[in-house]
């Protein structure tokens, strides 16, 4: 596996060797100086290029970086859709295990380029960039709740509780692993991300769909939380409903009062009931209730 170091100087050298390549970035955690080194962090490399369409239309002069195992590029995909935002990307996986997610991007659109805080300048052929704040991970701390969201929350949790259980109780286990899994989780993860936005003071990263969650959770809700991922069992995944339901709440019963948000008591009380009564229902039930 070439090295860090190989890998920059071929990006760089690269760049170097291409008029048409006017300036290099690099996003991304190798550029945040807080994030773990290990042997899977990608490169993530953006190109300022005059102009994107022959390096588009000839994916000749990527081979240069390596074997690819696999490559994808999303600009030429249908699903999902592309970004038509003038740029034009190569995501390559190489055989010797390295990754770089390379972005050509329009040097006649860089005053539409967002400046990510974990930003890094490379290369500057012309001096045509503005200079580069040390990177930091100001662009990825939680920010508070405004109360509004706080509710959206609470009541997108508690209403897709109830897919979950009708899911279950049809014996439609893809259906309702899906609700738990996709919907309702959601809605605990941005939860848990205010829970250690407060707990840090909102200054520390929870990491991307909670990557560093187990940095920052207190050892029980940790637990828990590991406690709300199921197998196809039934009867697991209703104890993984629950679960979920009870580390949501033990959550954002304190968000609710550091911020003095109304927490739905009510929907709270109300579906954690239907759910334990659908739970039990029996299967020929002609009714409900």
């Amino acid at each position: 596996m070439r090295s860090e170091q190989e890998m920059l100087e071929l990006i760089i050298d690269t760049a170097k060797c291409d008029e048409r390549i006017r300036a290099v970035i690099m996003n991304g955690s190798r550029a945040n100086p807080n994030a773990p080194r290990d042997i899977f962090q990608d490169f993530d490399i953006v190109y300022l290029v005059t102009d994107v369409v022959p390096f588009k239309n000839n994916d000749e002069w990527i081979k240069r970086f390596g074997e690819i195992m696999i490559m994808q590029m999303p600009e030429a995909m249908q699903d999902p859709p592309p970004s038509h935002d003038g740029s034009y990307v190569y995501l390559m996986q190489f055989t010797d295990g390295n990754r770089i997610d390379l972005t050509i991007y329009p040097l006649a659109k860089l005053n539409e380029l967002g400046r990510d805080s974990l930003s890094r300048l490379l290369l500057d052929k012309d001096g045509i960039m503005e200079p580069f704040a040390p990177a930091s991970e100001s662009d990825y701390l939680p920010k508070p709740p405004t109360a509004k969201l706080f509710s959206d929350c609470c009541n997108e949790f508690w209403w897709v509780c109830t897919y979950v259980a009708k899911g279950l109780w049809r014996e439609e286990i893809i259906y309702a692993k899906y609700m738990l899994d996709q919907v309702v989780r959601e809605q605990l993860i941005k939860m848990l991300t205010w829970h250690i936005g407060l707990k840090t003071q909102f200054s520390q990263n929870p990491g991307k769909l909670g990557k560093y969650f187990r940095r920052h959770l207190e050892p029980e809700l940790w637990n828990l939380l590991q406690e709300t991922y199921a197998d196809a069992s039934y009867e697991n995944t209703w104890e993984a409903l629950f679960t979920m339901c009870n580390l949501f709440r033990q959550v954002a019963l304190p968000i609710a009062e550091h911020f003095g948000f109304d927490y739905p008591h009510g929907d709270d009380q109300r579906v954690s009931a239907h759910l334990e009564h659908v739970r039990f229902l029996p299967k020929n039930a002609k009714e409900i209730y």
